[in-house]
């Protein structure tokens, strides 16, 4: 008898066991809970972390994360307003609002990427579609363009940046506000959207670049071009300069000679004008030196009896009758005859 008691103890403690074991349920920091009835939602959600129970056997419990989850969207090639096709990237982070109608209409986390494919990525197609490229680019308006001094009013001549109205801080702001309603429709909120990376169509990727070389390669040949304007203007001054220290120069130095030459005329005059005799000693050295210079080994004159050049040739047999010959009485004579033709 009181091992059947014992039996009857055992079964009814394994039920209440088994019963509660079936009907208690903890939540934790991290997740709220939705509790189904034969697959339908009853009640509210659970969203207070703790020891909760339900009705045993007949409902199940759902766990939805409570965190803030992100959404990564594909890289997606899209047309701006300019008609410029580009590859934009964004990303979002959101999270599970309100669990019961999430579960309803999308009941599991994949449902809720592909619905936030289609609502984020629709807006973004339809802000890019209305904006200029450049209101993309740009962070925001009032953002000044960077610009290289060396460039000076060049940077204004080869490429010049379109007004910008918004930025794309205001575009990512649009985009959020079109969103959040459509999302929230399906117990999820929304927390932020940006653009991650923008970039243009391979094909015209190429083309784009081809441009920005060549505005590069023009800035380099207007430096070339001023660059060889400036050095041809250097050289120039460097030439006059040099044909003026050299035109200085000369002109010093003719001056000293002149100088020169006019003192030793003067030595030499104040020197031979002393006496007759050294007046026709200095005249006879003279046309030696005119000898010199004119007379060689292969030279003929033709020279008449009268010429003053001929006058001491005349005396070269040592004929001292001559009056010329006369008033040089201790003048040098050439032992060589000197190949003159009369």
């Amino acid at each position: 008898m009181k091992l059947a008691f014992s039996s009857l103890g055992l079964i009814i403690f394994a039920a209440i066991a088994i019963l509660v074991a079936n009907s208690a349920y903890t939540v934790n920091e991290q997740e709220q809970v939705v509790i189904t009835q034969l697959g339908r939602p009853v009640g509210d959600s659970v969203v207070d972390a703790g020891l909760h129970f339900k009705k045993p056997f007949v409902q199940q419990v759902n766990r939805i994360d409570k965190r803030f989850l992100e959404w990564d969207g594909d890289p997606t090639e899209m047309p701006t307003k300019d008609k410029t096709y580009i590859i934009v990237d964004t990303f979002a982070r959101w999270r599970i609002a309100n669990p019961l109608e999430y579960f309803e209409k999308l009941s599991d986390e994949g449902s809720a990427q592909s619905r936030l494919d289609d609502i984020l990525g629709s807006e973004t197609r339809n802000a890019v579609a209305k904006h200029e490229l450049i209101e993309i680019v740009r962070t925001t308006k009032d953002r000044k363009p960077l610009t290289d001094d060396i460039l000076g009013d060049a940077s204004e001549e080869i490429s010049t940046l379109y007004p910008i109205n918004k930025g794309r801080t205001i575009l990512e702001t649009e985009i959020y506000a079109a969103a959040v309603d459509k999302l929230s429709e399906f117990g999820i909120e929304l927390l932020d959207i940006r653009f991650k990376r923008i970039n243009y169509n391979p094909q015209v990727e190429k083309t784009i670049f081809t441009r920005m070389i060549s505005e590069r390669r023009q800035i380099a040949d207007r430096f070339l071009s001023e660059g060889a304007g400036e050095a041809a203007k250097i050289m120039g001054s460097k030439e006059r300069d040099l044909k003026e220290i050299a035109s200085k120069a000369y002109k010093q130095v003719q001056t000293i000679r002149g100088a020169a030459d006019a003192q030793a005329t003067e030595i030499y005059a104040d020197a031979y004008n002393q006496s007759a005799d050294a007046a026709d000693f200095y005249a006879f050295l003279k046309s030696m030196e005119v000898y010199t210079s004119v007379l060689g080994r292969d030279s003929t004159l033709i020279l008449s009896t009268d010429s003053d050049l001929f006058r001491f040739l005349k005396t070269m047999d040592g004929d001292e009758s001559n009056s010329a010959a006369a008033d040089v009485p201790s003048r040098p004579r050439r032992n060589s005859p000197l190949p003159v033709g009369f």
